[in-house]
C-alpha cells in the first residue's frame, strides 16, 4: 500500500495523531528491566504493548540504537516486529549524503529493517533524497523547521524575499510530491499555519510537544489540515521510572499515551 494511503487510513482507523518516540536511553530504563538480555528491546516492547491502542505510529531515533551497536540494531528489529502492521513507522535517522551513499542508507533502513518512512536532511539537494524516494510504498520526511535553538542559523535566512525553509519545501515537493512530508517543530505555529494552508495534502511530522514544552493547543489551532502526526517521546516512555514490574510499567505508560492522544483529539474537537 502506498504510504500516503496508509497514512490517511491509519489516522482514520486509530482515531489518533500521536506518534510515540522510542528514544530509548538505557540509563533511564527502570531497574527491573536492566538484567534483561537486551534491556532496550525489553523496554521498547513493553512501551509498544502499553501504547499501541492509543498511537498511530512509532518513531525510532536511530542515534539511541547506533550508540548501543549490536544490541541496538537487535532492539530495532525486535521493536519493529512488535509494532502492529497497520501503524506507521519512522526511522528518525536524519540522513542526507551523495546518492551512492544514500542508496546504502535506503537499503539499510527501508529495505532491510523495513521502516515505512525516514527523516532526511535536505542540505545536499535532490540526489541525497532520491534513493529514499525511489522505494515503492515508502515515504520521506524532509527537515524544514526544527525546534532546536540553532534553527535560526540557517532555516530563517532570507533568500530573495523568502526564508530558506520555504525554498527547501518548494524544492523538496518538486522532487516527489506524493512521497514527501515535512518536519516542523511545534514552536513554529505561524509557519505551520502558512504551510498547511498552502499545501493541504502534504503531511507534517511535528516534534516538540511534551518534555520540550511546545504548546499543543497553539499547534493544533495553527493547523489548516488534519494530515499531521505529533511526536511525543520522553513524556510518555519515561512516565514510570520507578515501576517495579511490567504490569505497573505498562499501566502508567499506557495512561500517559492515552492522555496524550486524548489531549490532541480534544483540541481538534474544540477547533471544529
Amino acid at each position: 500500500m502506498h504510504f500516503a494511503k496508509k497514512f490517511k487510513q491509519t489516522l482514520r482507523e486509530t482515531n489518533s495523531h500521536l506518534v510515540v518516540g522510542l528514544d530509548t536511553d538505557v540509563s533511564k530504563i527502570p531497574v527491573f528491566m536492566k538484567s534483561s538480555v537486551n534491556p532496550i528491546a525489553e523496554f521498547n516492547n513493553l512501551v509498544i504493548e502499553a501504547t499501541k491502542e492509543f498511537a498511530c505510529g512509532y518513531k525510532l531515533n536511530i542515534a539511541f540504537y547506533e550508540r548501543a551497536i549490536d544490541s541496538g540494531f537487535a532492539a530495532i528489529r525486535s521493536s519493529l516486529a512488535a509494532i502492529p502492521e497497520n501503524l506507521i513507522t519512522i526511522a528518525d535517522a536524519k540522513r542526507g549524503d551523495i546518492e551512492n551513499t544514500t542508496e546504502l542508507y535506503a537499503q539499510a533502513f527501508l529495505d532491510e529493517l523495513g521502516f515505512d518512512s525516514i527523516t532526511v536532511q535536505p542540505y545536499m539537494g535532490q540526489d541525497s533524497a532520491r534513493p529514499f524516494l525511489r522505494r515503492k510504498n515508502k515515504f520521506v520526511w524532509i527537515l524544514a523547521l526544527t525546534s532546536n535553538y540553532g534553527a535560526n542559523d540557517f532555516q530563517f535566512l532570507q533568500v530573495g524575499k523568502q526564508p530558506l525553509w520555504e525554498i527547501v519545501v518548494e524544492k523538496a515537493i518538486s522532487w516527489n510530491e506524493h512521497k514527501t512530508g515535512f518536519v516542523f517543530g511545534a514552536s513554529h505555529t505561524k509557519e505551520i499555519s502558512k504551510m498547511t494552508k498552502n499545501l493541504p495534502e502534504v503531511p507534517l511530522l511535528i516534534p516538540g510537544i511534551g518534555a520540550q514544552k511546545g504548546s499543543l493547543e497553539k499547534t493544533i489551532n495553527a493547523l489548516n489540515h488534519n494530515l499531521f502526526v505529533i511526536n511525543q517521546s520522553r513524556s510518555i516512555i519515561y512516565a514510570a521510572p520507578k515501576a517495579e514490574n511490567a504490569e505497573e510499567f505498562k499501566a502508567i505508560v499506557g495512561e500517559a499515551a492515552m492522555k496524550a492522544r486524548d489531549e490532541i483529539n480534544g483540541f481538534l474537537m474544540i477547533k471544529k
